[in-house]
Parts: C-alpha cells; sequence; structure tokens
C-alpha cells in the first residue's frame, strides 16, 4: 500500500494579516509607552539623545560579528563600499570626543548570521554613554530602565521560558572566574597568561573535563563561548537581575582592563530568566591597544570566515580625545518582551 504523506502546515499568514496584527497590537503598544518612559527617564537626567549614522566605513571588528554590506555611488559613478551599523558604538564614542558627556540613541542595527525567537537581522539596540563615570554607575542605570519598563506595563516581573523574575529582586553580582568554577568547574583564570590572552590547551583540557564538545579547529574564544552557552547562561538570572562581570581581557575588545587585575576587562552582562539584556564596558581609549585588539580579531575573522572588515581610523583618531567614559548596549526589543511576557521577539516588533 502506498503511504500517503501527512499534509504540509499552512503556511504563515503575513505580518500584515488584520487577525495577526491584532494579536500583536498590546505588546506594540506597550513597546510604544516603554520607549516614551525611558526617553523621560534619561532626559530627566540631563541625557542628549542622538541619532547615529546607519551607513557607516566599519561595522564593527569583532570576530563573530556579521554586517550587511552595500556601496554608495557618488553623482558620477564612484563606487565605495558601506555597512549597515551593527551597533552605534563607534559614532557615539566620536561623540563623546566631540564633547558630549552623556548621550543615547535607540538606534536601529544590523546583522547577519543571526536568527530565532530573540535574534533579528534588524532591531533596535538602546545605547548610552556617560564621560567621566564608573562603569558600575551604567550597570546601575541597566537596573533603573528595567524597572522603568515594568513599571509601564505594568508588572512586577519579567518573563520568559516559563521562568518569572521580581524586577525589585537585589541584583546579583558574579565575575565569569566565579561562574565558570560554580557552573563548570573550570578554573578560567589559570585559562589565561597574565595579559588576559587565552591559553588554549589548558582551556582545552578542561573544556573536554567538564563534558564541552571541542573541535580540533576551536579556537580559545570557540571554546569559551562553548562553556558560557552550555553550562552558564541557561542558569543566569532565574532569581535576579544578574551581572556577569570581568571577562577575560581577550573577550572583551571595546573595554579597558582592570587596574586591579589586567588579566581581566571592565565589562559586564545583564541577564534576566537566562536571556542577555545588556553588555556594558568601561571603554578603552587607548588607540594603539584598542588597533591591536581590531587587527587580532580579523585575524580570527579572516581564517575561520574567510572575509575581514576595515579599521574605521577616522574612530581610532578620536579615542586620542575621548574622555574616560562608559556605556552600555542594551537589546530593546528582548526587554520589551520580557516585560510583556511575549513568546518571540517577533511579537514586538512593527513590521517584519
Amino acid at each position: 500500500m502506498t503511504s500517503v504523506p501527512p499534509p504540509s502546515p499552512p503556511a504563515p499568514s503575513p505580518w500584515w494579516d488584520k487577525a495577526r496584527h491584532a494579536d500583536k497590537r498590546p505588546f506594540l503598544e506597550a513597546r510604544h509607552r516603554i520607549k516614551r518612559a525611558m526617553r523621560s527617564w534619561f532626559d530627566d537626567r540631563g541625557f542628549t539623545e542622538v541619532e547615529a549614522a546607519q551607513l557607516q566605513i566599519s561595522p564593527g571588528n569583532e570576530t563573530h560579528l556579521h554586517a550587511l554590506e552595500t556601496s554608495v555611488l557618488t553623482p558620477d559613478g564612484t563606487r565605495s563600499t558601506r555597512y549597515l551599523h551593527t551597533s552605534p558604538e563607534f559614532a557615539c564614542k566620536k561623540l563623546l570626543a566631540a564633547g558630549e558627556t552623556q548621550i543615547y540613541d535607540f538606534a536601529r542595527v544590523f546583522r547577519n548570521r543571526e536568527a530565532g525567537p530573540l535574534h533579528g537581522t534588524e532591531f533596535t539596540m538602546l545605547e548610552w554613554y556617560r564621560a567621566q563615570s564608573d562603569w558600575r554607575v551604567v550597570m546601575d542605570d541597566a537596573l533603573e530602565l528595567l524597572r522603568v519598563a515594568s513599571q509601564v506595563v505594568p508588572s512586577q516581573t519579567l518573563r520568559w521560558g516559563g521562568h518569572e523574575v521580581l524586577v525589585a529582586q537585589r541584583p546579583i553580582t558574579i565575575t565569569l572566574a566565579e561562574a565558570f568554577d560554580h557552573y563548570a568547574g573550570i578554573d578560567l583564570l589559570a585559562c589565561v597568561d597574565g595579559a588576559g590572552e587565552g591559553l588554549r590547551d589548558d582551556l582545552a583540557d578542561r573544556a573536554r573535563g567538564a563534558g564541552i564538545s571541542l573541535s580540533k579547529d576551536d579556537t580559545w574564544s570557540d571554546m569559551f563561548s562553548k562553556i558560557l552557552v552550555e553550562k552558564i547562561e541557561p542558569f543566569l538570572g532565574l532569581d535576579a537581575p544578574t551581572f556577569l562581570c570581568e571577562y577575560p581581557s581577550c573577550e572583551a575588545a571595546l573595554a579597558r582592563k582592570s587596574p586591579s587585575d589586567p588579566r581581566v576587562a571592565e565589562r559586564f552582562e545583564l541577564y534576566v530568566c537566562g536571556v542577555e539584556l545588556a553588555n556594558g564596558f568601561g571603554e578603552l581609549t587607548d588607540p594603539i591597544e584598542q588597533r591591536l585588539r581590531f587587527e587580532a580579531d580579523m585575524a580570527r575573522k579572516l581564517a575561520i570566515y574567510g572575509e575581514t572588515y576595515p579599521i574605521d581610523e577616522d574612530f581610532l583618531a578620536a579615542l586620542s580625545f575621548m574622555p574616560p567614559a562608559s556605556g552600555v548596549a542594551l537589546g530593546f526589543d528582548r526587554l520589551v518582551m520580557l516585560a510583556t511576557g511575549a513568546r518571540s521577539i517577533k511579537d514586538v516588533f512593527w513590521t517584519l
């Protein structure tokens, strides 16, 4: 007897279907109110809203960051390559060099090779910067913005993946070294040298001992990411908003090194319900060190993906004039999703 194949599932309705849009509209209305409340929060504290240009010479120089490429034509037909930015960071730091002191940007940003319930090729990144401020100040800012979003909905909790976290719960702070030891049984700082560069073989031995499957081509950074994703991130922020901080210097391309331990950098990420919401730095302002980091990352990118992005020489020049500062990139769509209880980040996008 010939078997009959099962019927194909119906094609999903387009995003502009009236019924589908009606289902999303409560989330979209909340998105608007949250953005308005956040703008008021920044304005009340003396911040200036800026609008970074989306077309840039360089989209960023981190190994695993992938950009959308386009070209610009002059009236005479001369063509030059440009990239849709993956973050407004370079432009915002140039504005700090120009004399701005407290700025924020609800930036539309673009990233290739990213998809899923927490990712979109195009999304909104809220970034803010404080000149002459310690990185712990912007950590406090990030917590305040979680509370602003929750108050607007209103809700006392952020929700995702079956987890609920009280926004008012006292935050947890854990270093990368503590997290690797607690969740994976790995002595992370034994796997970096005195300057914070990764010792591949040392980490490989410990990763295998923790049950991580490795490839012979995995770099130190690849192994670090596998351990973080498999053993640590799913457990962060389940009881309270959680700061994961003091990343190894080799995993903090744009952050300054800790003055007390050069093996680690002033970088943090904020997690709630196992979801990374924000990534912040005490900003690196040394153009020589920044160039070396960019060049090393682009060499790794070429080896892995067969491509590189240009280095923004104008950005490196601006670093010499940039004041000490701290800044944060917060996934605005993700925060709206957690505040409203939406199932997917696409539920809080106006259009797809």
